[in-house]
């Protein structure tokens, strides 16, 4: 307690302890008025009033005396007031720029790491970008290479059957230009043909020229020798329901030949019509039995007849022959129509090859899809942490506008005119 409280407190006290010892000195002095003479009553009448009278100068000096204490007292209050509201305002000060100072080295910290954290997912970003590109452009450099390998064979493949085709017409024009000079020989083709290993030679040769000008180099093969040890003269390698389809090649010209002669009776002729048709016949069911085996051919069989007149001869002449044929699955082609089934062959080669290739491309287009599908859910999540990056960088700079609007407050000096209560809202609110 202050000393001025302390003697102030003190001359209440003694004040309080003179008035009872007044009145209770009153009290005896009226009980002994009551049984002095009357004589007495005026002299203590007058002791009386001047004991009150110097009992109320006394009160008046103490009152006096008090009013000045209490003065000392409100003035040394205000001084000390005073002295702790400098301190308060003092420690305020040092404790809200700390708390500036803090809050500022925070705001840098927070500030460095979002720049490393956006610095380091676009470098994340931008990596991985980098290798979904490459990755896509390695798939489509692969699906363009093969592409463009398939197209490669393909043209070389085309150029070496035209080159093939130019060839053999140039031999053809040479053939036709020795035939043309072998016009004016005696020897009739019925006579060179009249062997039968020439006759065979002749359709071998036609055969061959006819299969390497339609189809590819690895559609076919020559006396192809199958498992049981028949040779075939060529083998067709197609695709596959059909696998492997045999030709043969057959000329049965002695006794067509003979069907025309003139010179013959007409006896003679039927004689020879009714066994060209058994040739023709055997010469079928020897294809059928030789050529078609159940897991290792196709289940049919070619037979080829070099001369278109044989050809129609069958066909216009002997359907059951055709029938016959027809039931044993053996083809009975000429020159022309084995051109054609050529031609279907070759179609039915590029249509699988083109099958192929587009399963090719279509798994490749799978993988690139499935590629670009992770790419679009990791653009998805990067799209996520960009957006909540962003977020984060939008509260960041409102604390630090708030930061900035405190700064230009405190150099305004606002602080000095707020009240103590009010500015710690202020930091409060700016928290």
């Amino acid at each position: 307690m202050h000393p001025v409280e302390i003697g102030l407190f003190l001359g209440l006290a003694s004040l309080i302890l003179l008035v009872v010892l007044l009145l209770w000195r009153l009290g005896v002095l009226q009980r002994e008025q009551a049984g002095l003479p009357a004589l007495l009553a005026l002299d203590m009448e007058a002791r009386h009033r001047a004991v009150l009278t110097d009992l109320h100068a006394g009160l008046a000096q103490q009152s006096d005396r008090m009013q000045t204490q209490l003065a000392a007292l409100q003035i040394a209050q205000a001084e000390r007031l005073a002295e702790t509201r400098e301190t308060v305002t003092g420690q305020f000060g040092l404790f809200q720029t700390a708390m500036l100072e803090k809050l500022i080295e925070q705001g840098r910290a927070e500030q460095s790491l979002l720049q490393e954290t956006l610095k380091g997912m676009t470098a994340h970003f931008n990596e991985r970008v980098q290798q979904l590109s490459q990755t896509v452009d390695g798939r489509l450099n692969e699906i363009s290479g093969k592409v463009a390998e398939r197209l490669d064979e393909g043209f070389k493949k085309t150029n070496e059957t035209f080159t093939s085709v130019m060839s053999r017409l140039a031999v053809i024009d040479e053939a036709q230009k020795k035939i043309e000079g072998l016009a004016s020989n005696v020897v009739s083709l019925q006579e060179i043909l009249g062997d039968k290993r020439s006759r065979g030679a002749f359709g071998e040769v036609q055969l061959e020229a006819l299969v390497r000008n339609s189809l590819p180099p690895d559609a076919y093969a020559f006396q192809y020798t199958l498992k049981s040890g028949a040779r075939a003269d060529c083998v067709l390698i197609l695709p596959a329901p059909t696998g492997t389809v045999c030709v043969d090649s057959k000329f049965p010209l002695e006794n067509y030949s003979r069907m025309f002669d003139d010179s013959l009776v007409t006896s003679e002729r039927d004689a020879a019509r009714r066994q060209f048709k058994a040739d023709v016949k055997k010469h079928v069911d020897d294809i059928a039995a030789k050529y078609i085996v159940e897991g290792e051919t196709s289940d049919g069989a070619v037979m080829f007849l070099p001369a278109e007149a044989v050809f129609a001869e069958i066909h216009a002449y002997h359907p059951d022959l055709v029938e016959h044929a027809q039931k044993r699955r053996v083809w009975i082609t000429s020159p022309t129509t084995l051109m054609a089934v050529l031609n279907t062959a070759r179609a039915v080669i590029r249509d699988s090859e083109t099958r192929r290739m587009a399963h090719v491309i279509k798994d490749e287009l799978g993988k690139l899809a499935k590629d670009f599908f992770r790419f679009d859910e990791r653009m998805k999540k990067l799209a996520a942490h960009i957006e909540q990056a962003n977020k984060d960088v939008g509260e960041v700079r409102i604390s630090s506008d708030k930061i900035s609007r405190r700064f230009q407050q405190i150099e305004r000096v606002e602080l000095e005119h707020l009240p103590t209560e009010a500015a710690m809202q202020l930091l409060d609110s700016d928290d």
